[in-house]
């Protein structure tokens, strides 16, 4: 297979890469029993060269696209044809390290504003006496 280009620094070699077609699920009528049009890509992480960083990223992103092995498996079946299938599960790979190279944007903790607590905790008040009126008293009959 060929080299999958993922940006300008970062290219999947051909031998990280392979794939298998089997029998697609779903309707079709004769077509889905006698093609296989089902496409798995696999792709080699120990061969492949993309950072380690990267990989964890997408593994936490999405654990079910790694097998057993710890490959990384893009599976497609969305349309009749297996090339076309092909190239949708490489787009999808390809796409997928894109999104995983820039790291998140961490996280800073904020407080809430004073007006906001203030806010919050009279809506609660104001909540719980309305509860506290509707409630039966000796004489409210």
């Amino acid at each position: 297979m060929d080299a999958l280009r993922i940006g300008p620094r970062l290219t999947i070699p051909g031998e990280a890469l392979s794939w298998t077609a089997s029998r697609a699920e779903g309707p079709g009528g004769q077509h889905v029993n006698k093609t296989s049009t089902r496409v798995e890509l696999r792709c080699d992480v120990a061969l492949s060269t993309i950072p380690e960083p990267v990989l964890r990223r997408m593994y936490l992103a999405a654990p079910r696209w790694f097998d057993s092995a710890g490959n990384l498996l893009v599976i497609s079946q969305k349309t009749r044809s297996q090339s076309r299938n092909l190239a949708d599960a490489t787009e999808r790979l390809v796409e997928w390290v894109r999104q995983c190279l820039t790291p998140p944007k961490r996280r800073r903790p904020t407080k809430p504003s004073r007006g906001s607590v203030r806010r919050r905790l009279d809506g609660k008040k104001k909540a719980g006496d309305k509860k506290k009126s509707r409630a039966w008293r000796p004489g409210n009959d």
